[in-house]
């Protein structure tokens, strides 16, 4: 792909393409057994590789688990996450979530929470229903594609920052190509699990996984629609004093 190339489409008709891409983006929880070729996970690697870094680092490095490799890596982790005593021992790679919740943020978890498992008819108190929804993580929700994405430990906080932007740029890639995905922070407790199943050298850290593939449109959690905040509750614009006057 030559990134020089300059756009076939007009001004708005690219707008309204990268926005589409970008809005419709959203975590599927239940996806089709539909093959994704390799080809397009390549592409979609390669368009994201694009994504920008900090000195031009590119810190990302991604595992793609598809097939038998997938169903395998699937197996163990549901036989730890099924045992009390071993799911107990697990550690996550890193703090992804605050170890102190506060407003406005856990208002926000619990209503996806709870909006979730409300669609699922999954009570509140049903720890085995929970347990077993939690569970499909695991099982990629499905998906034909599972990516693991890890990240050099001895790099600084920064290079996360440019992974966002890279995951960002998987996602709405994949929207591209009229595929869907999940971000799953849901990996990290089984970070030495998935290493060691996959080889990964201990000096890389696991940043995440992620479910790649065709959404099931018929599967009732896929109708989740989580809410976003407008545009000036989280933004302050600081004028120029002469525009004010004026």
């Amino acid at each position: 792909m030559n990134r020089m190339t300059a756009s076939p489409l007009d001004p708005k008709t690219l707008r309204e393409a990268v926005d589409w891409a970008i809005v419709t983006r959203r975590s599927v929880r239940a996806f089709l057994p539909t093959p994704v070729p390799t080809h397009d996970i390549e592409s979609i690697l390669e368009t994201a590789s694009h994504s920008a870094s900090g000195m031009n680092m590119q810190p990302w490095r991604v595992h793609v688990v598809t097939g038998a490799a997938k169903d395998r890596l699937s197996a163990r982790l549901a036989a730890v996450d099924d045992d009390p005593g071993l799911a107990a021992e697990l550690t996550e790679a890193y703090d992804y979530y605050p170890r102190k919740w506060v407003a406005p943020y856990l208002e926000r978890r619990r209503k996806v929470g709870w909006d979730l498992y409300g669609l699922l008819g999954i009570a509140k108190g049903d720890k085995s229903r929970m347990h077993l929804q939690h569970g499909r993580n695991y099982r990629f929700f499905d998906a034909p594609v599972g990516l693991f994405f890890t990240v050099e430990r001895q790099l600084a906080e920064g290079s996360l920052l440019d992974y966002g932007m890279f995951l960002q740029s998987v996602m709405v890639a994949a929207r591209a190509r009229n595929l869907h995905t999940c971000p799953q922070a849901a990996f990290l407790k089984f970070h030495r699990e998935i290493a060691s199943c996959l080889g990964i050298p201990d000096g890389q850290m696991l940043v995440c996984g992620m479910s790649l593939g065709h959404a099931d449109e018929t599967a009732i959690e896929n109708t989740l629609v989580t809410q976003r905040e407008p545009v000036s509750s989280f933004t302050t614009f600081h004028p120029d004093p002469k525009e004010t006057m004026a």
